[in-house]
């Protein structure tokens, strides 16, 4: 039997939400002796923080708005200060089934998998998801499937579980959100995930904290996505330009070429033969930065599992 689980909310204006969803958890878990409750008060200017308080969950506030990927590394670092063995995220607004937290936690405490996300979409579009939503979370999967090379089937899900060992190993930087980038980090450092059905309810009225702007959702999301796959696949990633550029430097340089040789001259289009010379070489040297890139990847993998191992001296032995 694990020691303890830590149920997280980052909560954003929830007054009139969150006491309902902290009172309806579980008190007890099969599986852990104790069972406490984290709200982490991203910048709220209503009565979340009275009502949170009221429900008996432990409240980490934060000055302002910092968005949920900060509200999670808040979470994080309590769990692994408080020695925490499971973390589970949540939101505070009703949305999910407080009841199928035994069912993601499920495959943690059997030893099948690490880490476990949550799936809304295993019976197609929930009831009063705005389809381009919905059809902006299909296009967010198959980029973090592809750059994973594993199925995603839900990256945004919010309701997901962690065991220590993770979040000793996540090191995450996007501040806007966290959901995609720690599925990508995560699976590239080797650990096995989970991914089961989740019971899912959208309200009408409901206004997302995160995805209220579909357009700088995108924007910010597809962001985080191209830092992770340059940080994550870095050869791919700069050879991939490279033979952009080298595609292009074919087709300059190629049509001057082929005029050369029909003609005997490149005149009218010596400023092709220029771009098409000038783009071979660039992508030469993109080429070379790709491999430089690749040689930086395996010491930023050394680096992360050196403080891998010192947060867990630290968080397990913090007197030393």
């Amino acid at each position: 039997m694990l020691q303890k689980l830590i149920i997280y909310m980052p909560a954003l204006n929830e007054e009139e939400t969150i006491l309902k969803v902290i009172n309806s958890i579980p008190k007890t878990i099969n599986g852990f002796n104790t069972v406490d409750l984290l709200v982490v008060n991203d910048g709220s200017i209503d009565q979340t923080v009275t009502e949170a308080k009221k429900g008996g969950a432990t409240v980490i506030n934060h000055n302002k708005n910092k968005g949920v990927g900060e509200a999670f590394q808040t979470a994080i670092n309590y769990a692994l200060q408080t020695k925490a063995d499971v973390l589970v995220s949540i939101d505070a607004d009703g949305q999910f089934d407080v009841n199928q937290i035994p069912d993601i936690l499920a495959s943690i405490l059997n030893n099948q998998a690490d880490f476990c996300i949550g799936i809304r979409f295993s019976n197609g579009k929930p009831p009063n998801m705005p389809k381009i939503k919905f059809w902006g979370n299909k296009q967010v999967n198959k980029i973090v499937s592809f750059v994973s090379k594993t199925k995603i089937h839900d990256a945004s899900c919010g309701f997901r579980a962690y065991s220590n060992d993770t979040l000793l190993s996540l090191n995450l930087h996007g501040s806007f959100t966290y959901t995609h980038e720690t599925i990508l980090d995560l699976l590239d450092k080797g650990f096995k995930l989970d991914q089961i059905p989740v019971r899912v309810e959208y309200f009408e009225d409901r206004v997302s904290r995160i995805a209220n702007n579909l357009f700088q959702y995108a924007f910010k999301t597809s962001a985080i996505i191209f830092k992770s796959l340059k940080d994550y696949k870095p050869l791919q990633f700069f050879l991939g330009i490279a033979f952009f550029i080298f595609l292009f430097s074919l087709f300059f340089g190629g049509w001057a070429l082929i005029h050369w040789i029909v003609y005997d001259t490149i005149t009218p289009y010596k400023s092709f033969g220029i771009i098409g010379i000038s783009l071979l070489g660039m992508s030469a040297i993109v080429t070379i930065f790709a491999f430089m890139a690749d040689m930086l990847g395996r010491i930023r993998k050394n680096q992360e599992k050196i403080l891998y191992f010192l947060k867990k001296t630290h968080f397990e032995n913090p007197e030393r």
